[in-house]
């Protein structure tokens, strides 16, 4: 044999060494791969469950917060309706004590020795305005139609009279005057109407 033979041989034997190290390499390579890779599938999978059941709870902890606050303002509306309720009539009561106190001292001053009927109709008199304000302070509006066109929305008529210098359908005298409170009929004026 010559050199170069020897050498083609030798790089022959060589190169089928070599090819027959990496075969067993990637033998051994690609079962640990395939083997690696349900591995860290299943890692993969594990840290999915556990970031969807950390969003879940995130979910649930707040879908109970919002019921809590759904609940509080639930029984603080209740709360509140009842207070209304029970104190609407507060600042009208209120209203209405001056009054009260001014009867009080008008029948004081009517028992006295020295009262005369002027003094207790003045009395009385200041004492009604006061009520009255206070009701128009309250929303409450006299209906006191004298001289107007019979409206049947808000008059009642008991009478009808012929009166000559009265225009037809007006009314020209109120037995009991009408109210409104806050635009809503409360009582009908009863009324007089000319023919």
């Amino acid at each position: 044999m010559s050199p170069r033979q020897t050498k083609i041989e030798t790089e022959d034997e060589h190169s089928l060494a070599t090819e027959a190290t990496e075969q067993a390499h990637l033998e051994d390579v690609v079962p640990h791969a395939a083997e690696a890779e349900p591995d860290e599938q299943e890692e993969s999978i594990e840290q999915q469950l556990e970031k969807a059941q950390e969003t879940i709870k995130d979910y649930w902890d707040q879908m109970m917060r919002l019921r809590a606050e759904i609940d509080n303002n639930r029984k603080r509306a209740e709360r509140d309706i009842e207070n209304a309720h029970k104190y609407a009539l507060k600042n009208f009561v209120e209203n209405l004590l001056p009054i009260i106190d001014s009867m009080e001292l008008g029948q004081t001053a009517a028992a006295a020795d020295n009262a005369t009927l002027e003094s207790i109709r003045e009395g009385s008199a200041l004492t009604m305005n006061m009520f009255v304000q206070v009701l128009e302070k309250n929303g409450l509006e006299q209906i006191d139609p004298v001289g107007e066109k019979f409206d049947p929305e808000r008059h009642q008529a008991i009478s009808m009279i012929e009166v000559e210098d009265a225009e037809p359908s007006s009314v020209i005298e109120v037995m009991q005057k009408g109210f409104r409170l806050n635009d809503r009929l409360v009582r009908p004026a009863m009324v007089v109407v000319a023919k």
